[in-house]
């Protein structure tokens, strides 16, 4: 299995990095993708991966929570940062309309920028979307044949919504949200629809604690720990054997960052 999101630059794993990923590898993890999601933190983020090389990768880029910060679309840093081999996505990047912690004329000029460099440095995206379907499409849409591969993370949608991005040949993660009984079940039924070569599976920790692992751990905080739990749920949605999700999510994953 590789997770392909893993927010390890959170202050909440502070205190155990190390021992958040040892009980990754215990349990049959084999390669971290950390999340960059602004200039300081895709920094963080890559130099948490050369931590732990050919086992920890990151991303670099710019979330659309944070594209208020920036003030050259040109992203010199995130470009800087591309260089570096451990760096094997653009991203996050998108658009949140939920929270608009950034104006949305802002996350629409940064999001293209990453799109653009992207597409420049041949190197696949990892976006975010929320509540913003209609404008993240009609901006993705133009760049898609000019980039290798593009992933739409932690996915929540519609079927409509997965329809449209399926149509796009965008690749699918699919994080603990399957797991929650009161917000997951319209993903629990359609994700049997995601074609095997377009799934991937994440955590996005330390969001999203699978709320049905048993026994209930003592922390709210996700970690890589729990992602064989994610891909059993999502094997017995999709009337799959968890080997099958694990082996196809981990070739897939491996050849979209190409690690």
């Amino acid at each position: 299995m590789i997770d392909i999101g893993v927010n390890l630059t959170n202050s909440r794993f502070d205190k155990d990095r190390a021992e958040v990923i040892t009980r990754a590898q215990a349990v049959g993890v084999k390669g971290l993708v950390i999340t960059g999601t602004s200039i300081e933190e895709s920094i963080a983020a890559q130099q948490l991966a050369l931590q732990w090389p050919n086992y920890c990768y990151s991303t670099a880029g710019v979330h659309p929570h944070d594209a208020k910060s920036v003030t050259d679309l040109a992203l010199p840093q995130i470009r800087a940062l591309a260089q570096q081999p451990e760096v094997v996505a653009i991203g996050e990047c998108g658009l949140d309309f939920n929270r608009d912690f950034s104006p949305r004329p802002q996350q629409e000029a940064v999001f293209e920028a990453q799109l653009a460099l992207a597409a420049e440095l041949n190197m696949p995206v990892f976006m975010h979307c929320r509540d913003a379907h209609e404008r993240f499409l009609a901006i993705l849409k133009p760049w898609r044949d000019k980039l290798p591969a593009a992933v739409l993370h932690c996915f929540t949608g519609s079927q409509q919504a997965l329809d449209d991005c399926l149509a796009l040949d965008l690749h699918i993660g699919i994080t603990g949200w399957i797991c929650d009984e009161r917000r997951g079940t319209e993903l629990r039924q359609i994700v049997k629809t995601i074609p095997s070569q377009r799934l991937m599976i994440e955590t996005d920790c330390p969001y999203l604690l699978p709320r049905d692992y048993r026994p209930k751990p003592k922390s709210s905080r996700n970690e890589p720990l729990y992602l064989p739990h994610i891909a059993e749920v999502i094997a017995e949605c999709r009337g799959e054997s968890a080997m099958q999700v694990v082996n196809n999510s981990y070739q897939v994953s491996q050849a979209f960052f190409a690690i």
